[in-house]
């Protein structure tokens, strides 16, 4: 698998979890800090911490730790590998259900 390919993967991975997709549905108010994030989600904050460190992993989430505060934000770059990786398949598509559509409209030939 390529290192692309392994992006993919790790953020699909992130994402199918809905406690981490209500995670980024948070974050993408703006930036919050753990112990914020964790106040809706009826878990621990160790659980919340895991869950994090997935989201981190897999570069959809930045963390960085000012005292004793551990702020979270989206990283727009682990945004943006997911986007291409949609276009790109929503282009293929695209292309195929246009070459169909191409060869529907084209007259019966006479037998």
């Amino acid at each position: 698998m390529s290192d692309k390919e392994e992006t993919i993967h790790r953020i699909f991975h992130a994402l199918g979890d809905p406690t981490r997709r209500i995670m980024m549905e948070k974050l993408s108010a703006g930036p919050m800090s753990v112990s914020h994030l964790a106040i809706p989600l009826k878990i621990t904050l160790a659980a919340v911490v895991q869950h994090l460190q997935v989201l981190e992993e897999s570069g959809l989430v930045l963390t960085e730790k000012i005292g004793r505060v551990r702020t979270c934000r989206i990283n727009p770059a682990g945004l943006s590998v997911v986007e291409q990786w949609i276009a790109d398949r929503r282009s293929l598509w695209e292309k195929r259900l246009d070459r169909l559509d191409d060869l529907l409209a084209e007259p019966d030939e006479p037998a």
